[in-house]
């Protein structure tokens, strides 16, 4: 059943959709969800900080923020935390860098880009270049603009990493791009004299030692339960702010689509989702149709991992938190680029271990589709075949879905197989099996521990519940598969439901490369 939210009282305002500059969305009739209480208390609590969050999660508009204020444009601010709480009468000039723009995968655009920024900044304190060097003309811009103004400087960077990124798969390339912005960001920590504010934020965040080692004093805000939704929309912001976009929407759907971005604080969603949502009045995956992580798929594949593993990921925070350009663990790169979220902490002494999960429903199927496309050789493939599979189970049609499974497989080209290691391992089967229904964004529970074992995976969807038991039949006799649901008594924990529950035993054949076995046995509801 749809529910939706009661009609709002609140007028509608215009969806502020790709707008990153403070003061327009304030000029204009735009909803603005109020950042300005954390951005009182970060400026109250330190100096210097680093920020680590995925695209489009609203950190260029968090820096223009900032910069209206230490700018003192009071007038912005009329109704929002900061506008009496703020001392308007002292100004500080801010100097903004910001490397979002285009692709800077080389050393010589990168030079360009840091060349032309330095040079609007002295153009707007309408000061000259003193040295060709961008590190030592970056220092002395600092070092003027304070003694000009008689105020300390402030410091932003939005997006410091994007140049790496755009040349990760060129770890030669991406080296010489990281040194020369370690020697770039140096200069913060070098001009303290000078400096009120600092603030770098991106995607990704490299270790100090490879990046930060001159700028070693910044306070990693990444985790901080106390500024976890500093990017982001919570659910309170959805009920308020967006009420009156709500009218017509199922609110439960608009949760398990979009919410779940967790960094020990509360879960947040991703504006962009939202405010598609809200223009488009249609559920579809709109912040992961922006990027295709191309180079993640590909690190995933290559490192032979298990898909079924991807939403229970247990790894040490300081494996998460930083990588390496030659050094890349697949749980940072997944964490850090969003497409995996913080679902459990469990504190050692010295120590913080994380488990992660898939945030919602949009990123488990999209990611999950992503993967099809090349786990099955083929981009056009799948698509066909997961719509199908959604039709099969709600039509509870367990010969066509063996034909369906059979499909699968049958539909990877030959040579794919000769080609790639990948699928000569067995647990590529179960990959591909679970990713199809990772896809259909249905609710799964990977190796669901029961009194006698652990089921491979259980499908709860449409008031049934499917159980699955993979086996390979080199490994193990036919018919082994079906046989251990029944004998572990996988359905029992299962039975309080109250729901039909089918038990399905599905087995693999590496010489014939598909399912050669598929057993269905259907429980009846006992009351």
């Amino acid at each position: 059943m749809t529910t939706s939210a009661a009609p709002s009282a609140l007028p509608r305002r215009k969806l502020p959709i790709g707008i990153q500059n403070f003061a327009k969305m304030r000029e204009g009739d735009y909803y603005y969800v109020d950042k300005t209480g954390l951005a009182l208390r970060l400026i109250d609590e330190g100096s210097y900080y680093f920020l680590s969050r995925p695209r489009r999660f609203g950190k260029s508009l968090f820096l223009d923020t900032l910069k209206e204020l230490f700018e003192g444009n009071r007038e912005l601010f009329t109704g929002l935390i900061a506008e009496n709480a703020w001392d308007w009468s002292k100004k500080h000039p801010v100097l903004r860098i910001s490397f979002g723009g285009g692709m800077l995968g080389s050393v010589v655009a990168l030079g360009q880009s840091i060349n032309e920024q330095l040079a609007t900044l002295e153009e707007k304190f309408t000061l000259t270049a003193e040295y060709p060097d961008a590190r030592s003309r970056f220092k002395r811009l600092i070092q003027r603009v304070a003694e000009r103004s008689g105020q300390r400087v402030v410091v932003l960077v939005d997006e410091y990493d994007k140049p790496i990124l755009d040349c990760i798969t060129d770890t030669a390339l991406a080296l010489q791009v990281r040194e020369m912005l370690k020697d770039l960001y140096s200069v913060i920590k070098d001009s303290d004299a000078y400096v009120r504010f600092a603030l770098l934020t991106g995607v990704s965040k490299f270790s100090k030692v490879s990046l930060f080692s001159g700028l070693n004093n910044l306070t990693d805000l990444t985790l901080d339960p106390n500024y976890s939704s500093i990017c982001g929309y919570t659910d309170a912001d959805i009920d308020t702010v967006f009420a009156p976009e709500l009218d017509g929407l199922d609110r439960q759907e608009i949760k398990s689509w979009y919410n779940g971005y967790n960094w020990l604080g509360d879960p947040v969603y991703n504006p962009f989702d939202i405010l598609l949502l809200f223009r488009n009045r249609t559920f579809q995956p709109y912040w992961f149709e922006t990027g295709t992580p191309t180079f993640l798929i590909k690190l995933l594949l290559e490192r032979r991992q298990f898909t079924p593993d991807l939403g229970r990921i247990v790894a040490p925070e300081t494996l998460l938190s930083t990588f390496e350009v030659d050094n890349i663990p697949v749980e940072a790169l997944l964490f850090q680029s969003g497409y995996l979220t913080i679902a459990d902490v469990w504190q050692i002494p010295g120590q913080m271990e994380l488990t992660l999960k898939y945030p919602n429903r949009e990123v488990q199927a999209s990611l999950n589709r992503c993967l099809l496309q090349t786990l099955s050789g083929s981009p056009s493939v799948p698509g066909q075949q997961i719509s199908r599979l959604y039709r099969l189970l709600l039509e509870r049609d367990f010969d066509g879905l063996k034909t369906l499974f059979h499909a699968f497989y049958a539909s990877i080209p030959h040579d794919w197989y000769r080609k790639n290691k990948l699928a000569q391992y067995e647990g590529y089967y179960a990959s591909i099996f679970y990713s199809y229904f990772a896809a259909l964004g249905l609710d799964i529970r990977l190796e669901d521990s029961t009194n006698f074992g652990c089921v491979d995976m259980a499908v709860l969807f449409d008031g049934q519940v499917f159980l699955f038991e993979f086996k390979v039949l080199e490994l193990t006799p036919k018919g082994k598969a079906l046989q251990q649901i029944k004998d572990k008594a996988y359905a029992d924990k299962y039975r309080a439901r109250g729901e039909p529950i089918h038990l399905i035993g599905v087995e693999f054949s590496r010489a014939k490369r598909n399912v050669v076995g598929f057993e269905v046995e259907t429980l009846a509801i006992c009351w």
